[in-house]
């Protein structure tokens, strides 16, 4: 893997002109993978990388102010559940009918959904918004830094100049896909009427259903599609499609046309799988067994299609594939429940489902569950940590699972999962040791306010440092002295990346952050093509921008990885144009999770 700052820096050019207009050279990811193997047709291209400008930084002015007191749940700066009440916004989006309307702002969640305004990327270039979305290295390492980028792209904002609207669709789509948020780009590509829809959108949109493990998804766009591009999956999209309207001839006829016609009559695994999908529909006369040997990777065609007909993946390969594919599967209906709750996990990490939906997918396992094996059940410590006769047995149940993995990921998944259950916990001197998690557990999901509650139990260590990022308002002392006595018992690697969050948030002063940057031997104000192009979307007020280089700057997949440098900048710009609950958990989760 490549170093992150070479990457950022090869992603960042100089900035000019009205707005800010960025051009990126090609890095990778630069379309979407082809969905059969060669010889089934050749993949739409991306749209070419954008002219560049230019403009100079302002200064970030930290301001701490320890005096304010400790919030309320009426704190306008108070998440108290954004990370909920945003997926419930999701769940009401009404998708578009007839008649079919020209394509403006498009985008499920209004500023009053918690979306971002419509002006969120200002005047810049649609090709160097959309450059930027088709080369950024997704999943990101933060889930808070997810949330607010999946945000982002489903706000409700209007096609910038420089792109077609079916191409922003589909960018924004396609970024969402590899971030794991299949259901999310779904939402994006059924805005538009197939008669919209370009060769790319077109393109995403196979993709988007394929990760959804849903090729009835697909048929409405199969005839419209096959008249714009020559892939094959499009010929057999048609044949699958007719098996599911209960048309089996018609879907022999369009598998064996492309057998001969596109495959020199040869069966392929690929094709395979499209019969079984056959076989799978009304009156379906095809029966097909799928045998793994001799597959060596996982496209999309393979998971969407063994997905939805139930067909297990052999777990090296889902093991090689990348990451977004746990985030994909949390919601695929057939599979397994033990893998299930495995996905479930690894996607929230991801950003994709949220405590709630997490907890909804332990629930409905319990459901299933035989009464003669739910003491076996590991969704049953789930639920005492939620129904447990007294607070002792919550918390009891809330350590089993905080403390059953050492895999890093896991661990933050274990607090993702007892969020809502550490919230329902009263503050109590007696849980003193259990209050660096429970707080913990609490801004993994957004609960600032009652997290807070505990700042008099919390300590000098873990749960003051998560306070000190996290809190809506100041409730711990954050001094130099207090950093250092904290900076002294942890990994200098975590001690350099909190203080890049204090600093972004102004919770130090400037000279007290130069004095422990120098102690840490870190540079937070290090300048480069990136961080001059995010101070110039700060100060151009584009918070959608922001957001999108602020994802920039994080292309890794380990916290460890992120540089301290690039932190700082990110929760400043961040807190400077309006975001500033999301750099909180942003900066806390850097803390919860080293």
């Amino acid at each position: 893997m490549k170093p992150l700052r070479n990457r950022v820096s090869r992603l960042a050019l100089i900035a000019a002109g009205i707005g800010l207009v960025i051009g990126i050279p090609a890095i990778g990811q630069d379309a979407p993978e082809s969905l059969l193997p060669p010889g089934f047709g050749d993949p739409v291209t991306a749209p070419p990388p954008p002219p560049v400008s230019s403009q100079r930084p302002s200064t970030a002015t930290p301001a701490p102010d320890s005096a304010t007191p400790r919030p309320s749940a009426s704190d306008p700066l108070a998440l108290d559940g954004l990370e909920e009440t945003a997926d419930e916004a999701l769940e009401t989006v009404a998708l578009p009918t007839m008649p079919v309307v020209p394509l403006g702002n498009v985008g499920p969640l209004t500023a009053m959904d918690g979306g971002l305004p419509a002006d969120a990327f200002g005047g810049t270039s649609g090709a160097s918004l959309a450059t930027m979305m088709h080369r950024l290295d997704a999943p990101l390492p933060s889930r808070w830094a997810s949330i607010l980028l999946r945000r982002t792209l489903l706000s409700n904002v209007p096609t910038p100049a420089g792109i077609k609207p079916a191409d922003w669709i589909a960018e924004r789509s396609w970024l969402l896909l590899r971030m794991g948020e299949a259901d999310s780009a779904r939402l994006l590509v059924q805005s538009a009427d197939p008669s919209q829809f370009s060769p790319y959108l077109f393109e995403i949109a196979m993709q988007t259903y394929l990760a959804l493990g849903d090729p009835g998804g697909l048929c409405p766009l199969a005839d419209p599609a096959s008249g714009v591009s020559r892939e094959t999956a499009w010929i057999l999209a048609r044949a699958m499609c007719a098996a599911l309207g209960g048309e089996p001839g018609t879907a022999s006829a369009a598998i064996d046309q492309a057998r001969r016609a596109r495959l020199d009559g040869r069966r392929t695994f690929d094709l395979l799988l499209a019969e079984k999908v056959v076989g799978a529909g009304v009156d379906g006369r095809r029966s097909v067994t799928i045998e793994w040997e001799g597959v060596d990777r996982l496209t999309s065609w393979r998971y969407g299609l063994a997905t939805a007909t139930g067909v297990a993946i052999p777990a090296p390969l889902l093991t090689a594939a990348p990451s977004r594919v746990q985030g994909w599967r949390a919601s695929a209906p057939l599979l397994p429940d033990s893998e299930k709750l495995d996905a479930g996990r690894r996607a929230a990490v991801l950003g994709v489902l949220s405590s709630a939906a997490l907890i909804d997918l332990y629930g409905g396992v319990l459901d299933r569950t035989d009464p003669s094996e739910i003491s076996a059940s590991p969704a049953t410590k789930v639920r005492r940590a939620f129904t447990g006769s007294d607070e002792g047995q919550r918390i009891e149940a809330m350590r089993d699972l905080w403390t059953a993995s050492e895999d890093r990921t896991e661990r933050y998944a274990a607090l993702i999962l007892t969020a809502r259950a550490a919230a329902m916990v009263p503050v109590n001197q007696d849980y003193a040791e259990d209050a660096p998690r429970l707080i913990g557990a609490m801004l993994s999901a957004g609960y600032d306010t009652r997290a807070a509650g505990w700042a008099d139990v919390a300590g000098s260590g873990e749960g003051w440092a998560l306070l000190a990022l996290g809190a809506a308002r100041p409730v711990v002392p954050v001094s130099a002295s207090g950093f250092g006595s904290y900076a002294g018992s942890v990994d200098p690697v975590k001690a350099r990346l909190v203080l890049a969050g204090l600093a972004g948030l102004g919770r130090l002063n400037a000279q007290d952050v130069a004095a422990a940057a120098g102690d840490l031997d870190v540079n937070l104000n290090a300048e480069s093509p990136w961080s001059l192009l995010l101070e110039s979307a700060v100060t151009a007020r584009q918070p959608g921008t922001v957001v999108l280089l602020a994802a920039i700057g994080m292309q890794t997949s380990d916290w460890r990885n992120v540089p301290p440098a690039h932190l700082y900048r990110i929760i400043s710009a961040l807190r400077r144009v309006g975001l500033e609950p999301e750099a909180r958990m942003i900066a806390a989760e850097a803390a919860a999770r080293l």
